[in-house]
């Protein structure tokens, strides 16, 4: 077995720390992945926290993972060692079904979690990349383009495909009118991929001090959401608003925004149901979507356009020590709009 060092919770709401596990050894398929940086999600919170239930301990988070090829089994045909690579919110899935031959692995039934699930057999535990090395099939890890600062990257493997693959599945194109709704881990990236496709953007924030940041990152303009006079003035003029509210929040003044066949599109999970009128969406012909990650194909994708774009995300580096603290202000929004855990301080 692979002697791993890492970061877990031992138990609901415990504060994580210093915790020795074992990895798998490589199989034919599998590459070795000494992890350089792990971007930190919401859901690794929910799932430290178990606010989502079913949270298995001890655990150790992260599925925003970069690193460098340390090992290439024999098999191994899309990496060799010192290779750059990631691995997303999956390692595995039943690589049969209808939604994996499309490649669309994330809606897979039987899909494997980068953390807090099982692998194929059913018994042997993932643990996530709070950790210096993790082992993956490659067919689940991404190529990385050299020459990019790594630590930008990171969130791309979560953050970035989680919009980019609404993006993309609705067929943004240069002059389209897009609103991206909330501007923080999920949103920066929204406004930044919007834009680089050519859309013209539009942030929707409560928070009037959040509009230097927005057009800095791309938007072309900004509407506090709280305005109902200036939210009233964009009434049928975007093609496709993206949600990364977790909040509760109203979804009608929203749907109103859309034009005759506009899309509005889920990413963020409230607590709470939310409630819509359905003549917001009848007489314009609207609809109310939802979407979750990309498959692998589509996650590379991403990654080669973020890469010829040039499109990063904005992090703030820290060490390994400071995970507790990170947490604890994400849940105060104080983060401009990502942490990334440097796993050199491991």
């Amino acid at each position: 077995m692979l002697q791993v060092k890492g970061y877990a919770a031992s138990k609901a709401a415990a504060p994580l720390g210093p915790f020795a596990f074992e990895r798998r050894l490589p199989g034919a398929n599998d590459i070795v992945i000494d992890i350089l940086y792990c971007g930190i999600c919401h859901t690794d919170i929910h799932q430290v926290r178990d606010e989502w239930g079913g949270s298995v301990f001890p655990m150790v988070p992260g599925h925003e993972i970069v690193g460098r090829v340390s090992r290439a089994g024999a098999g191994v045909k899309k990496f060799k060692p010192n290779d750059l690579a990631g691995v997303g919110c999956f390692v595995d899935s039943d690589r049969t079904c209808a939604y994996c031959q499309k490649g669309l692995q994330q809606y897979c039934d039987h899909v494997v979690w980068t953390y807090n699930s099982t692998e194929k057999d059913g018994k042997t535990r993932t643990y996530g990349g709070y950790s210096s090395q993790i082992v993956v099939d490659e067919n689940f890890a991404l190529n990385i383009a050299p020459g990019q600062p790594l630590e930008r990257i990171a969130p791309l493997l979560c953050a970035g495909i989680t919009l980019y693959s609404p993006l993309r599945h609705w067929k943004v194109s240069k002059g389209q009118q897009v609103g991206i709704v909330g501007l923080g881990g999920l949103g920066h990236m929204g406004v930044k991929l919007a834009a680089a496709m050519g859309a013209e953007v539009t942030v929707f924030s409560t928070s009037k001090s959040k509009e230097a940041d927005a057009r800095r990152l791309g938007a072309a303009h900004f509407s506090l959401s709280s305005d109902k006079t200036g939210m009233a003035s964009l009434k049928d003029r975007f093609d496709l608003l993206i949600s990364t509210i977790s909040a509760q929040y109203e979804v009608n003044p929203f749907l109103e925004l859309l034009k005759v066949d506009g899309t509005m599109v889920l990413v963020g999970v409230p607590a709470k149901a939310l409630q819509f009128e359905a003549h917001n969406l009848i007489l314009r012909r609207r609809a109310l979507a939802g979407s979750v990650i990309g498959g692998i194909p589509e996650t590379q994708e991403m990654l080669d356009f973020c890469a010829a774009k040039k499109v990063l995300a904005d992090v703030e580096v820290i060490p390994m020590t400071k995970v507790n603290e990170a947490y604890e202000r994400m849940l105060k929004s104080d983060v401009r709009y990502r942490f990334v855990l440097d796993l050199k301080t491991l």
